[in-house]
């Protein structure tokens, strides 16, 4: 009983890791000029928070929306 117990927990330690490094910001990756879905230009202040963005806040607010609601 107690291995399961320890393959699980190690388990979800290994998941939690995945999921906070998924979440971390690569301060060296290149933002898109230009949001990949709507073709407006990125603004420069969010190409400098979030290194890497390819979406407007607009584009990004609706795909997080779907996400939430199972259809992304």
């Amino acid at each position: 009983m107690t291995e399961i117990i320890d393959q699980a927990s190690a388990l979800e330690t290994m998941m939690r890791e995945q999921a906070i490094q998924a979440h971390r910001i690569n301060r060296d990756a290149v933002s898109a000029v230009k949001c990949e879905e709507c073709g407006d230009r990125l603004p420069e202040a969010r190409r400098k928070a979030y290194p890497g963005c390819t979406t407007c806040v607009s584009c990004q607010e609706e795909w997080e929306i779907l996400i939430r609601q199972g259809r992304g």
